[in-house]
Parts: C-alpha cells; structure tokens; sequence
C-alpha cells in the first residue's frame, strides 16, 4: 500500500464499495475530478461507466487489484435500487452455493426494473426483473458490499426455469441443478413452487435428482 494514498473517511465506511460519482457529492465539491485521482492513486477501480469500486484497505494503492465480478453485479444493483431490492440469482448463486465448480463471466442479479445487460471490466452482468420480496433469500457477504441472494431452493427453481440465463449450456445448467438437489428442502423447493407457480420448473428440479 501506497503511504500516500488517502480516501474520506465517509466513503470508507460506506457498507457498499460500489460507487457512483453522485455518491460522494456530500464529500466533494467536484467528485467527478475526485475519482480521476483517486484511480490514478488505485483507490478505485474502474467497473463500468459510472460505477468504481474501492479497494480494500490492503489493497489500498495497488493498480492490479480488481473486484470479483458477482460482488461488483451486487454492489451496482444495490447502488441503483438499495440493498433490499437487489440479490444475486440463478448460476451466480448456485456458484456461491458451491453447485457451480467454475468462474464464469456472466453475473445475475435479481432487481426491480428490467434493463440491457452492462458490460464490465470484470465480466458481463445480466439484470432479471423481479420483485425480490417474493424470493426466498439469504444473507450474503462479498468483499465489496452485504446482501442477498437466492436459497439453494429457489436457485433450483430459477434455472430449472430459465437454464439458459447467463449464457450457460444445457448441459452445464443439468449438472448445477443436480448439485443443487443435493443441497435442497424438498419440502420447502415444493412449497416455493407451488406459491410461485412453477410446477414445470418443480418437475425439472426433480428429473435433475434422479438423473
């Protein structure tokens, strides 16, 4: 780390790293110029456009460090529509949930509005419109922000019902839903598809099991 390198504490202990420049209008004058600093320095790292994370405090000042890309889907679905209306879905999930061996560079993320996909420096990141009240969701931790994402059950669900989402093969979303299975409430899978409507969704979920 760079002994040099300073940042506000105001936006150190923001909870999400994920930043816009209109996030730190209450700490600089001009946060557009601020940013251009703060990436020459390694502050930040350029996500998108628009969107910078912070880096860690060890890794204050090193021009290598760059996000994990299902933490940055997350951090910039929280800093457009907040920390409830967002959470990370389908194969990002069943990855944190350890159905998915590899990294792959397509992120999902679950928040209100439908919007095109956002190309990043860390990967491709694909919005799905929902209304993440009505998932059945749990913590998670991500070295830029907390949050959400979808239980092994409702992940099954998702692919089972939209495999192809995040650009995956066929084959490939069999062998996460069946590495899913192994991790799953039956009844809580069935009560989930029941209330959401999902009875094909449910029957490919149990067809994976028995494969």
């Amino acid at each position: 780390m760079n002994d040099r390198v300073t940042i506000p504490t105001a936006l150190a202990r923001r909870e999400n790293k994920v930043l816009r420049p209109r996030d730190a209008r209450d700490v600089y004058a001009h946060p557009g110029s601020e940013f251009e600093r703060l990436l020459e320095q390694a502050v930040l790292s350029h996500i998108s456009t628009g969107y910078y994370a912070l880096a860690p405090m060890e890794r204050l000042g090193d021009p290598r460090w760059r996000p994990d890309l299902a933490a940055a889907a997350l951090g910039i679905a929280q800093a457009d529509y907040g920390r409830d209306a967002a959470a990370l879905m389908s194969i990002t999930a069943a990855r944190r949930h350890g159905a998915l061996p590899r990294a792959i560079a397509t992120a999902v993320v679950a928040v209100p509005k439908q919007r095109p996909v956002l190309h990043t420096n860390v990967g491709d990141v694909v919005f799905v419109k929902r209304d993440v009240r009505r998932l059945d969701l749990e913590r998670v931790e991500t070295a830029l922000t907390a949050g959400w994402m979808t239980t092994p059950e409702q992940t099954a669900l998702d692919i089972a019902a939209r495999p192809e989402l995040g650009g995956i093969e066929e084959a490939d979303a069999a062998s996460i839903l069946r590495a899913l299975t192994r991790k799953i409430d039956w009844t809580v899978t069935e009560e989930l598809a029941r209330d959401q409507h999902r009875p094909a969704a449910l029957a490919r979920v149990r067809k994976a099991a028995h494969a």
